[in-house]
């Protein structure tokens, strides 16, 4: 009796990628699942000593630094069936080409909105007790300290906060939120459905109402052309004075100039992973603000995170070859709703 050949399969990421996230054993689980036909990642598909290997392929591993499946790419690839993508979003790998051929592709963004969820919550923590703002200058606070102590305003009870975006990173969240006592969750999101939120212990209500009530702001919108500096001067005026905007989505989604402006006159306060641009200049103000925090988008998987990505992409592509269900593939209609 002799087994079902393997798929021809090849490796598209970038080398440091690929080091970080295929560890020895991650790599024979692969093996055993295609036959590899490159035992190193590719970062161009217009290699002329390639195009023999191309043109057998019919999986692609891919992860950050995957060069983009344009037609001509594709064209090299007329046996490609399946990509199983071990990263978020895949809007910067497929094109209107890769949708036309019909190709599955899979996502592991459910595994990336772990680390996410669980960054964004700690923020949030951390800065209803300004311990972000407070850190920056330590020396400062040597003498006042114990005046800290009796201050109303630095706490985790009782609070109001606002996600907005119920995606798979919000609806994280909110579990995580649920956590804090006597903690009210408003959700804005205009694909979510009320009794789900509900269930989720949280309240679905308009982005104008969320706005003017919260005092912690969190965004996970996508980043679509609809969602382009939807947090602008006028929904920034409707937040409370003292109030934190918590941005680990994408920069876009708020307007800086509009943020810069709030956050220097003190009136509200802002814990940023992500920025627009990103980087910003050197010259912005928002690095200088006592009031603002900011990380070099560290929320998404990093380090031994990043295998939990790829254990989503490789048990996708085990269930590709047995010939069952998909958990996490991406259709084209997703991409007008998610990132």
């Amino acid at each position: 009796m002799t087994s079902e050949p393997r798929p021809a399969a090849l490796i598209a990421m970038w080398p440091e990628a690929f080091a970080q996230q295929f560890d020895e054993q991650r790599v024979g689980r692969l093996e055993t699942l295609v036959e590899l036909v490159s035992p190193t990642p590719v970062v161009d598909f217009g290699d002329p000593s390639l195009a023999a290997e191309l043109a057998r392929v019919e999986v692609l591993v891919t992860s950050w630094g995957a060069p983009r499946l344009t037609a001509d790419v594709l064209r090299r690839m007329p046996a490609l069936r399946a990509v199983f993508h071990a990263a978020g979003t895949v809007r910067g790998l497929a094109t209107d080409a890769f949708w036309e051929r019909g190709i599955t592709i899979t996502s592991a963004a459910e595994a990336n909105s772990i680390p996410v969820a669980e960054f964004t919550f700690a923020s949030i923590v951390l800065a209803d007790k300004r311990a972000q703002f407070l850190a920056r200058e330590p020396l400062a606070h040597r003498d006042d300290w114990r005046s800290r102590l009796l201050t109303d305003g630095y706490s985790n009870l009782g609070r109001t906060i606002g996600v907005v975006g119920f995606s798979r990173i919000g609806r994280r969240v909110v579990a995580l939120l649920r956590r804090l006592e006597d903690v009210t969750i408003l959700v804005a999101d205009p694909h979510a459905e009320p009794e789900t939120v509900t269930a989720a212990g949280a309240t679905l209500t308009s982005l104008g109402d969320l706005l003017a009530r919260v005092d912690v702001l969190s965004l996970h919108a996508p980043e679509l052309p609809e969602t382009r500096r939807m947090i602008g001067a006028a929904e920034l005026a409707l937040l409370r004075r003292g109030a934190t905007v918590v941005n680990t989505a994408r920069g876009s989604l708020i307007d800086t100039d509009a943020l810069t402006a709030e956050c220097v006159s003190g009136r509200l306060d802002a814990v940023l992973d992500v920025t627009d641009p990103e980087p910003l200049p050197a010259d912005s103000p928002l690095y200088r603000l006592p009031n603002v925090s900011i990380t070099p988008h560290i929320a998404g998987s990093l380090g031994s995170e990043t295998r939990r990505m790829s254990d989503a992409a490789l048990d996708e592509l085990a269930r590709w070859t047995l010939g069952l269900p998909l958990e996490s593939q991406v259709l084209l209609a997703d991409l007008g709703v998610s990132a």
